[in-house]
């Protein structure tokens, strides 16, 4: 009977449980962070040398070791493509939402993606008790998936982390270190994975990341004021955070990476200076004062705010020049510096001149960096031109009210809340560009309302370049009969990821066809804007069993060695004899490529050339092979295989000795047969 299911029954009190709770209120030191008494600790509050203290630090937990042993555990799932949900797919480039359980997506991912992934985004379930669903349990040769994901009953969920379960923080480690550990083998050398978390598991998380990932990889943890709650008991805590990690940062620093992202508001700023000098030339006090009413239409909270700074214009644009032209820590050079008007020894700096000699101090003044005061008497400062520098080390503090969010996701599904306090796809926007390139691949396995896929596909949308990739993973969550969303339509959370980045996706095609039409419409001789509109799709997959057979053979204890072995290969004939004669050709291709290292954009088609076989050429950004799935290969098939490039891949079954003697010379490790 289960602890929770115990605290509701009437009992006599429990003496044993209340002494411990007593002892826990006055040395909870002797206490896990589950709540438990550590016998040891006890041991050592009684006689200090009875246990052995351990020579390194390492941070613990029940379950730890199993854990770790199923982050690398083979998975026998596949992912199977679905084009009836998938949006505009020839235009996918790479993109995909994933439903499926996520520790298995990202193991059927390891071979294509691995070292691939740019940046990792993921926003887990909270540990607060009544919200987790990944237990990491099922066997798909004993039920199947969509039952172990089927978590509802009657709208309530089954399978919780309570605190009364005894292990409430080791369950949640449990769940997130073996997805860690795996997320680090996705990630590119010079990847970064940022985790979204709120105070409960703050600590935990740190620690279990240093386990995965390093301490000395810790790159910035950033705090997200969101909303203010006024029926808190001491403080509102209204913050999240976003904890980041590089794979390598000591790589980073070599390589000389320097992150820096466009000044929020600068194009705004550039704008409505150019709009001004059109209206007033060279008044710059009219000028000014309309950048003045630019900057006090954002709010303190604006993250463009410290543009405000820059108040002061000229024909170089909006400037200050209040910078600091001291020496920077004291001790520095001491020249003398005549007023441009009053021709005496302006005051010096305290801690000496920023500039090494007088020599470039004049040339910084000559390309217009720095402001002489009235006279002699005020020290010159620095002056900053906007416009010279337009980029910027991201802040570790931000401010991103989670109504805001609320309300933009609303609008988006036609005014229905159909998701709780989802994330503001700006925020992730932000981080996301800060930290990759164009090209990139940035995976979300948390996906939860496809925040992170809308993010990238407005990244894509806004820049005329490259356009980044993203893949997102959901567990297909039962949403309770009671939910509104499910009174909108909707019947698991992945419905939902999918359904928000078809809606993005379809805003988009709108915004295209309505800018040709207005092409189409505007008079000759007008010239318009010539950008391309950018258009966007995705691919849906399912996690899914593999269609190879699976072993489940078992020796026969009553048998011999040489009998079990027998039956061994009767079992295996039998097998292989029943995957041909289900075998369908184009369902098993892209499980063998997936497999076999290609990306989920590969692309394939079958070569004219090849008459006896069904030969097919596949290739994705990073590699292309041959493939031939028929099980008989023909003689005039391996001839004219010798002039291909890649690797060819073949069924084990259509080789016979002279043939694979034939292929392993032309091939050499580039034959794969199975």
């Amino acid at each position: 009977m289960s602890q929770a299911i115990q605290d509701k029954m009437p009992t006599t009190p429990d003496l044993n449980r209340e002494r411990l709770e007593q002892l826990r209120a006055i040395m909870p030191d002797l206490f896990t962070n589950d709540g438990a008494l550590n016998p040891d600790e006890l041991k050592r509050l009684i006689d200090p040398e009875s246990v052995a203290e351990s020579e390194r630090f390492e941070f613990r937990w029940f379950g730890k070791a199993n854990a770790k042993r199923n982050a690398f555990t083979p998975t026998l799932a596949s992912l199977e493509y679905d084009p009836t949900r998938s949006v505009n797919p020839e235009l996918a480039n790479g993109n995909a939402i994933i439903e499926g359980e996520n520790l298995e997506v990202l193991k059927c991912l390891l071979a294509a993606y691995r070292n691939r992934i740019k940046c990792i985004y993921i926003d887990p379930p909270y540990n607060t008790g009544n919200d987790f669903v990944y237990s990491d349990t099922w066997n798909e040769d004993k039920e199947t998936y969509w039952e172990h994901v089927g978590v509802t009953e009657n709208g309530v969920k089954i399978d919780t982390n309570t605190r009364a379960d005894g292990r409430f923080h080791s369950n949640w480690l449990n769940m997130i270190y073996p997805r860690l550990l795996l997320a680090r083998q996705l990630l590119a050398q010079s990847g970064y994975i940022v985790v979204s978390i709120d105070d409960a598991e703050i600590h935990n998380l740190r620690r279990v990341m240093d386990e995965a990932f390093g301490e000395e990889n810790h790159v910035a943890t950033l705090v997200w004021d969101r909303n203010r709650k006024n029926d808190a008991k001491f403080f509102s805590v209204g913050h999240e955070y976003m904890v980041i990690y590089a794979k390598d940062k000591f790589l980073l620093r070599e390589q000389g990476v320097v992150l820096r992202a466009e000044k929020e508001g600068i194009d705004e700023v550039r704008v409505a200076f150019d709009q001004a000098r059109t209206k007033h030339g060279d008044d710059w006090a009219e000028v000014r004062n309309e950048l003045l009413a630019l900057y006090d239409s954002w709010g303190e909270d604006d993250a463009r705010k410290p543009l405000a700074r820059f108040n002061k214009v000229d024909k170089y644009g909006p400037y200050r020049d209040d910078g600091n032209i001291n020496w920077p820590g004291g001790g520095g050079p001491r020249y003398e510096i005549l007023h441009p008007e009053t021709k005496k020894p302006c005051k010096l700096p305290v801690s000496g001149w920023r500039y090494p000699t007088p020599e470039r101090f004049w040339d910084e003044y000559n390309h217009g960096h720095i402001v002489f005061g009235a006279d002699e008497t005020t020290v010159p400062s620095i002056r900053t031109n906007l416009f010279d520098q337009t980029t910027q080390v991201m802040r570790s503090v931000y401010f991103s009210y989670a109504q805001t969010a609320s309300n933009e996701f609303k609008e988006l599904f036609d005014g229905k809340r159909v998701f709780d306090n989802p994330k503001h796809y700006v925020d992730i926007r932000k981080v996301v560009e800060y930290l990759t390139e164009p090209g990139d691949i940035i995976l979300d396995f948390f996906a939860g309302s496809g925040t992170t896929g809308h993010a990238v596909t407005q990244i894509n949308a806004d820049a005329d370049m490259q356009p980044r990739r993203f893949i997102l993973v959901q567990i297909p969550e039962l949403i309770s009969d009671k939910d509104p969303s499910y009174k909108a339509g909707y019947r698991r959370i992945s419905d939902i990821t999918i359904d928000r980045n078809k809606r993005v996706v379809s805003r988009l095609d709108e915004a295209a066809a309505s800018k040709k039409a207005l092409a189409k419409d505007s008079l000759p001789g007008i010239e318009g804007d010539n950008k391309t509109p950018y258009r966007a799709g995705f691919k849906v997959y399912r996690l899914a069993k593999s269609r190879f057979p699976r072993a489940e053979f078992l020796p026969d204890p009553e048998k011999s060695d040489e009998e079990n072995l027998a039956a061994l290969e009767v079992y295996i004939r039998e097998k292989e004899a029943a995957f041909l004669m289900t075998f369908n050709r184009e369902e098993i291709l892209h499980e063998v490529l997936l497999k076999n290292g290609f990306m989920l954009d590969v692309q394939t088609e079958p070569l004219a050339d090849f008459k006896k076989n069904v030969v097919f050429r596949a290739w994705d950004t990073q590699k292309e092979a041959s493939v031939c799935l028929d099980y008989d290969l023909k003689e005039e098939t391996v001839a004219k295989l010798k002039c291909m490039q890649g690797i060819f891949i073949c069924l084990e079954q259509a080789l016979n000795t002279t043939k694979k003697w034939n292929l392993r010379a032309e091939f050499g490790e580039r034959l794969v047969a199975f």
